[in-house]
């Protein structure tokens, strides 16, 4: 077995979560009196965790004060709605449950806070991920490699038989600074032209392709 680990990024790779992120950033932009955004700028903005999703939709000279009160309105909508739209993308399920089969271990690593991703991965996936590492103040966010190698150290696994799978250039770029081989997926956030300019190892456009290269 060439890769016996495979960690997923989990926003627009295993989850479609656009819908509920857009709806929770237009209710937080709404409420302090800015023009909500549109479905493709929100797409635009995601991949760098809330609050880089938030100073993007600012104004581009919005005060620290500003970006904070957008936030906590922001977090406080999301926590309560961050799975009214939120679909795993067609064939991920089937992918999880072969991968499960065939002995692989599984985690999840992601710019979304830590909370949120471990409530996520519970719900949709229940145990077939085992480890799901979100942004907390003890883990840097991506492309810092430091979430790859605490998802590694919880699985017990080697990090020469780990591959990472992701749809966005800063899943490129977490990949290549922890020193694994990076899949990027086309149908999440970004465009093949992204990820192949970025440098993937791979690129995939369905969840069941996953299976040819590891």
């Amino acid at each position: 077995m060439k890769y016996d680990t495979i960690i997923f990024d989990l926003d627009g790779t295993l989850l479609n979560t656009l819908d509920d992120l857009m709806d929770s950033l237009n209710v937080a932009l709404t409420n302090r009196g800015y023009e909500p955004r549109t479905y493709e700028e929100v797409r635009s903005f995601v991949g760098n965790g809330v609050r880089k999703l938030v100073e993007r939709a600012l104004p581009i000279h919005s005060t620290e004060e500003e970006i904070e009160q957008c936030l906590a309105d922001f977090t406080q909508h999301y926590k309560l709605n961050m799975q009214n739209k939120t679909r795993p993308y067609d064939g991920i399920m089937i992918l999880l449950m072969d991968l499960n089969r065939f002995g692989y271990k599984l985690g999840i690593v992601s710019n979304k806070f830590d909370s949120a991703v471990k409530k996520l991965s519970k719900e949709y996936f229940g145990d077939l991920i085992k480890v799901a590492i979100g942004e907390s103040p003890t883990v840097k966010k991506k492309p810092a490699p430091d979430s790859i190698f605490t998802a590694i150290k919880e699985l017990d696994s080697d990090i020469n038989k780990t591959i990472f799978v992701g749809d966005s250039d800063t899943d490129v770029q977490t990949a290549k600074n922890a020193g694994i081989p990076c899949v990027g997926v086309t149908w999440g956030f970004r465009t093949r032209e992204v990820l192949r300019n970025e440098g993937a190892d791979y690129i995939i456009d369905t969840p069941k392709e996953l299976l040819t290269i590891i």
